[in-house]
């Protein structure tokens, strides 16, 4: 099993770019179904995530060819059921079950797997299509969905405990663009991936409005024509060197990026000390020499700090200089990164969904093992800073969301190898 090996102690410096988004690429990907002419998409990450959605398509019957983060579909016929061996490695396939059933009327998608960091439970999936009226089946791990008679437009709310659902979002979007007459789905995620797909189904010929905001109509069409789409950059990767510039007393550029859809984060590490500059589509950032503490930092749905930022910041904590708190409000099971930044040394306390850092952490590396995709690059950051070398075992979660890591770790300076 691959292993990143890590030297700590570089201070950071020069030009990142910013890859494709991964959260807008696979909803985008499994979108390219619902057309049977062709699709162009363009800026698509190349990741173990969107090759396993590549490879789904293609087992559906779509035709794929993939070359230097272009991606060209066109999925003459779809079949009606998504293969469980492939849906089973990552929890954003289940966003074919939308487009399937719309373009066949049925479709069989087995329950998705992914990190373990929470039960996110697809029950708001399900719910809205049965009010688009769909009849849903789950059995032996299987999600059956028919609309015999078709979809019609319905008035749907996706709040749910934990807020409102992105994959769910996307899901009932995609399957209301068919639907007979005006979908209007309250409560709706507003997340910019939501809005790129939005972007992507409209220039296909669907009639989307209000998608980036909580309440989102749809009009639905018969049919839709192929496209050209440009993914959106990845705010997650972004904010990850955002971060890692403040951390590791950083002077970087990041170049291909919005600063706009990051702005709480920004507005947190402004506050932690680092000086940034922002331009239309650039970030330059310096970290500062000490680190001050942040109390009672909470994440949230966007625009607030996004949960998928959450176990970088806390690398960033344990370094501030005194005790700082950040809240998951979000996931309810995803603090599993503290105990191996407690191998590097660090002093933290977990209160239910809050974690208490006091801070002034002198990180020494250590063997670590990654739980998740976003804890996988917490430790990446923390052997950064840290004295000495350390060993990330389980790496191929960070080969699920960050493309060519390690290439862009080392044009900044970081001493990194992967071995096998």
């Amino acid at each position: 099993m691959e292993k990143l090996y890590v030297d700590g102690g570089t201070r950071l410096s020069g030009k990142i770019r910013i890859s494709g988004s991964k959260n807008s690429s696979l909803p985008i990907l499994a979108a390219t179904l619902l057309t049977d002419s062709e699709c162009i998409l363009r800026n698509v990450p190349d990741l173990s995530d969107t090759n396993y959605m590549v490879q789904i398509l293609s087992t559906l019957g779509a035709e794929v060819e993939r070359a230097s983060g272009n991606v060209i579909v066109k999925a003459n016929k779809v079949a009606a059921e998504a293969p469980y061996d492939l849906v089973r490695k990552m929890r954003a396939s289940v966003c074919v079950l939308g487009p399937m059933l719309a373009r066949n009327g049925e479709a069989l998608v087995s329950l998705p797997g992914g990190c373990v960091i929470g039960d996110r439970p697809i029950d708001l999936h399900l719910r809205g299509l049965e009010a688009l009226g769909a009849e849903v089946e789950v059995k032996g791990g299987d999600i059956k969905v028919t609309a015999r008679s078709g979809l019609r437009g319905a008035n749907i709310n996706m709040s749910g405990q934990y807020g409102s659902t992105v994959l769910g979002t996307d899901n009932v979007m995609m399957a209301a663009v068919f639907a007979v007459g005006e979908t209007i789905i309250e409560g709706a995620a507003a997340e910019p991936e939501v809005e790129d797909l939005a972007k992507f189904l409209n220039s296909l010929g669907a009639k989307i409005e209000g998608a980036g905001t909580s309440r989102i109509v749809i009009h639905g069409v018969e049919d839709l024509s192929g496209g050209e789409h440009v993914v959106i950059p990845d705010r997650i990767e972004a904010g990850t060197f955002c971060i890692a510039s403040t951390l590791a007393k950083g002077n970087l550029e990041i170049k291909n990026v919005n600063p706009k859809v990051i702005r709480a984060e920004l507005a947190l590490l402004k506050k932690f000390g680092a000086k940034i500059k922002t331009e239309n589509n650039k970030i330059l950032i310096k970290g500062p020499d000490k680190i001050r503490p942040i109390r009672n930092i909470k994440t949230r749905e966007w625009p607030g700090v996004a949960t998928d930022m959450q176990s970088q910041l806390m690398v960033l904590m344990c370094k501030a200089n005194g005790k700082s708190t950040i809240t998951e409000n979000i996931f309810e099971n995803r603090f599993l990164h503290v105990g191996e930044l407690q191998r590097l040394g660090a002093n933290i306390q977990i209160e239910k969904n809050k974690a208490i850092i006091e801070g002034n952490t002198k990180f020494v590396g250590a063997e670590l093992m990654s739980s998740d995709l976003r804890a996988s690059v917490a430790l990446v950051l923390a052997a950064i800073v840290s004295h000495g070398k350390s060993i990330i075992n389980r790496i191929y979660h960070l080969d699920r969301g960050y493309e060519d890591l390690e290439s862009k770790l080392r044009n900044i300076g970081v001493k990194i190898r992967r071995v096998k």
